[in-house]
């Protein structure tokens, strides 16, 4: 472990067993490069955090990329969010053209300059399928607040990528079927998207409260851009937490409360509701 600037970097455990691994079958040339585009990656979702204003506490290094934990304290729009995640793999295509502008100038080693984009390939595009903490599951996430309240956005990309996470695994383990040996690489990456995906699911109460803490900055931000409150509609029997489920994540919302008879009772603003949530 290192930190630099206030940003604690670190190996995953999977990362030291893939480099021993590598030690043993020679490849460890091939590995200490697969390092650093991997920290590249990283070093690009850490720069556009840090320039929408986001808190980067730490970044843990994998094999196909890693897990930056960033803090927006509410200040992170979904479009932010998405920048935040494709900067990683925008990182790889930038490598890629640098190194085909060197071959076509005729340097380096052909074969180690091809093995340069597979990789840097590989990583992007891995980074972006639609699975939890990959880069692609982060922008459908976000994409998905956009739609729908930010509850359901936490619980749908959650199945989503604990579903994928179950297809990855399978697709690693499908050449048992013909005699063949499994991708282990591979498998062991699913196997950690699968633990931390569920992990996650388990924690949604938590990270839904996260997100109520920090309502109030959604509220300043949108009286500053002028844009209207959103109404919410709901019967003075209701449940509180299925009022707060409904909250979209770029939205301050009034609630309307009606009475039996479908009158309006009272107007209440969220953040008397999220007070009376968390007994305040």
């Amino acid at each position: 472990m290192i930190r630099l600037r206030g940003i604690l970097f670190s190996l995953h455990p999977l990362f030291v067993i893939v480099l021993l691994f590598s030690v043993l079958t020679g490849q460890f040339l091939e590995l200490l490069t697969l390092f650093a585009i991997v920290l590249i990656h990283e070093m690009g979702h850490v720069w556009a955090a840090s320039a929408a204003g986001a808190d980067v506490k730490s970044v843990q290094l994998l094999p196909f990329g890693g897990v930056a934990v960033i803090e927006g304290h509410g200040r992170l729009t979904a479009g932010k969010e998405i920048g935040i995640a494709l900067a990683g793999p925008l990182q790889n295509f930038i490598m890629i053209g640098a190194v085909e502008l060197l071959k076509t100038a005729g340097w380096g080693d052909a074969g180690f300059m091809d093995y340069l984009v597979r990789a840097n390939l590989m990583i992007a595009l891995f980074n972006l399928l639609p699975i939890l903490p990959l880069d692609g599951g982060k922008v459908m996430q976000s994409l998905l607040s956009l739609l729908a309240p930010y509850y359901s956005t936490l619980l749908w990309t959650g199945r989503i990528s604990l579903a994928a996470s179950c297809g990855v695994m399978l697709y690693a383990s499908a050449p048992l079927l013909e005699g063949g040996g499994i991708r282990l690489n591979l498998l062991m990456i699913a196997a950690f998207l699968l633990y931390s995906n569920w992990s996650d699911h388990r924690n949604l109460p938590y990270r839904f409260m996260t997100f109520l803490m920090y309502r109030e900055s959604v509220s300043e931000r949108n009286k500053a851009l002028g844009i209207a409150a959103r109404p919410i509609v709901a019967p003075l029997a209701k449940p509180l937490d299925e009022i707060l489920r409904l909250f979209k994540r770029n939205h301050y919302h009034l609630i309307y409360v009606l009475d039996a008879q479908g009158n309006v009772i009272t107007v209440v603003p969220e953040q008397r509701l999220i007070s009376s949530f968390f007994g305040r």
